[in-house]
């Protein structure tokens, strides 16, 4: 292999003696690429790359903007969290004052529906103890009738005549009270 380099360099030096042209480079072609290659970058750095990095620094803003925004929720959601946490605990402690002023309510309702339902029974009882007096009075009443009636008959019966009615009654009643 040593050998086709020997050979290659040799032939190419014979053919013009210049490297680049052994190598297939040509010069003013080259150096007509270069230029063109320094205008092409030139042209970019001026009117693309500018946008280019505008377009960059927007994305790389945006995504700024969005990882703020991204923080400011979370910061929101925390706080939002908190705020639920202690409307809970108030709500809770409310309902717990509810439920003790409902169960405090409930007790003094029992209480006075007892002592209304006591006071009646109370009226109840005294009504009846009235009703029975009134009705021993028309008891005692009856009996004091019928009593002065089976006397005056019996007197009758005994003596065999007759007084008047009111006579009758007014010596019984008469007779009757002495003895009670």
């Amino acid at each position: 292999m040593t050998g086709h380099l020997y050979q290659f360099a040799a032939s190419s030096h014979e053919a013009g003696g210049d490297i680049f042209s052994s190598l297939g480079i040509n010069g003013p072609m080259l150096l007509f690429q270069a230029v063109a290659f320094v205008i092409l970058i030139v042209l970019l750095s001026k009117y693309v790359y500018p946008i280019l990095i505008r377009a960059v620094d927007e994305r790389q803003k945006n995504i700024e903007a969005g990882q703020r925004a991204a923080a400011e929720a979370e910061e929101k959601a925390a706080r939002a969290q908190e705020e639920i946490a202690q409307m809970l605990k108030e709500a809770r402690a409310e309902a717990k004052d509810i439920v003790a002023t409902a169960k405090d309510e409930a007790a003094a309702m029992i209480a006075d529906s007892e002592k209304k339902a006591k006071a009646r029974a109370e009226k109840i009882v005294r009504d009846a103890h009235e009703q029975i007096e009134k009705d021993v009075i028309a008891a005692r009443k009856a009996l004091h009738n019928d009593t002065i009636e089976l006397v005056a008959l019996a007197t009758e019966k005994i003596v065999n005549k007759s007084f008047a009615d009111s006579v009758d009654k007014k010596v019984i009643a008469t007779a009757v009270k002495e003895e009670a």
